[in-house]
């Protein structure tokens, strides 16, 4: 059995100890690290490993566009990278400078056979297939966790996730459910001594966050006794495939985002009064901050 099936057989396994059940993401949710990550480490490797030093400038604006401030922010990195290019195939001031961009075709195909998009798995498919484009694509996103490992520390969760955690504890079962590596958010959680509130960590490598959900939560808790807490789009839609609950952590206003979650939205979730017309105004004002189109094209 290869490793992704492993790791979500474990999540199959799980069983209810409390009444409830939240899944909770990591980077820019509970931790404020996706600028830092996307601003100095992907973004740096994503110019060097695919020579984007001619347009630097475009390249930096279309990779904070997709993974900071729009509608694929929080995205899988190799969905991100695949986006970005494709953004940038579009660029007028790309085309003008007669760029060369990578060609991904044979992480498109792969990206179609696999869900456990992360570095084992395309560790392993890069074995098997001895593509060089495959290689690239494999050598950045290590390049990119060995420059998280080295720069992302210290870095406190937001206020007000510890007393949350602290209180879901008390009638819900917690999973960490995020697109990171798993090392990351290990670390990251354990440094800050909050990975005891959670049942399991699970990253990239155990699917998507859909299948996090549906795996380790559906057929086990009733779905209004559900909620997943996230601060992306792609959050949102684990949720709503699921048809469970969804919390928003609002870019760029996450402090405030936890206070409302610790005074009241999580009563809420627990009494009954959260679906409906409470989690529809969330949602609304969620929507609100994050576009679907780029600037350059608007």
């Amino acid at each position: 059995m290869s490793q992704p099936k492993k790791l979500q057989e474990q999540l199959k396994a799980l069983s209810p100890d409390n009444e409830y059940f939240i899944g909770i993401d990591s980077d820019g949710c509970v931790f404020d690290t996706m600028e830092i990550k996307q601003k100095e480490c992907f973004c740096p490797n994503f110019i060097k490993y695919f020579q984007l030093q001619t347009i630097s400038k475009y390249a930096r604006e279309t990779w904070e566009f997709v993974n900071l401030y729009s509608k694929t922010r929080g995205i899988n990195r190799f969905l991100a990278l695949l986006e970005a290019v494709r953004l940038l195939e579009e660029r007028a001031e790309v085309k003008a400078r007669k760029a060369t961009l990578p060609k991904l075709d044979a992480l498109k195909k792969w990206i179609t056979q696999e869900t456990s998009l992360g570095n084992p798995a395309l560790e392993a498919y890069a074995e098997k297939v001895n593509d060089p484009d495959i290689d690239r694509v494999l050598q950045w996103s290590k390049s990119v966790n060995a420059d998280v490992a080295d720069m992302v520390h210290g870095i406190n969760p937001f206020p007000f996730v510890r007393e949350s955690l602290e209180t879901i504890t008390q009638k819900a079962d917690a999973l960490v459910v995020s697109q990171t590596p798993v090392e990351a958010l290990e670390r990251e959680w354990k440094d800050n001594d909050i990975d005891s509130f959670v049942k399991v960590i699970a990253g990239q490598e155990y699917g998507t966050k859909t299948e996090h959900i549906a795996l380790a939560a559906k057929g086990k808790y009733p779905d209004h006794k559900i909620l997943m807490i996230g601060d992306a789009p792609g959050d949102m839609k684990a949720a709503t495939t699921n048809g469970v609950l969804f919390y928003p952590v609002n870019p760029g206003h996450e402090e405030a985002s936890w206070q409302r979650f610790y005074d009241e939205a999580l009563n809420r979730f627990f009494n009954g009064s959260f679906a409906g017309t409470y989690q529809t105004q969330l949602i609304g004002e969620f929507n609100a901050y994050l576009p679907a189109e780029p600037p350059w094209q608007t």
